[in-house]
């Protein structure tokens, strides 16, 4: 089994060839992509911090694509306040093609 620890956009990914991901909106230019780890079944490289030599190819399925709606619900004691607002995240779905 061949995997990678990606970073993107400031967020860690365990990633393998063929997956498609979330992230959050990256719009139409190329996310930079920072492998921090690989693993090829029993040989493993760390990066420090990032492995040299290590290349994940990436392609932008959807630019946009809308996540499940969140709600945030606030209220203050004692003076009958409450307010419930909601919203959904934008996200960038990715697929990983080759870790090479």
């Amino acid at each position: 089994m061949k995997y990678a620890i990606v970073k993107i956009k400031g967020q860690q990914h365990k990633v393998s060839e063929g997956d498609e991901i979330l992230v959050d909106k990256l719009g139409t230019d190329k996310p930079d992509v920072k492998v921090l780890l690989v693993v090829n079944e029993k040989n493993v490289k760390i990066g420090k911090p990032e492995v040299k030599g290590v290349k994940v190819k990436i392609k932008i399925l959807e630019a946009e694509e809308k996540g499940k709606k969140l709600y945030v619900q606030t209220f203050k004691a004692k003076s009958r306040y409450r307010r419930k607002i909601g919203f959904r995240p934008i996200y960038s779905r990715l697929l990983i093609e080759k870790i090479s």
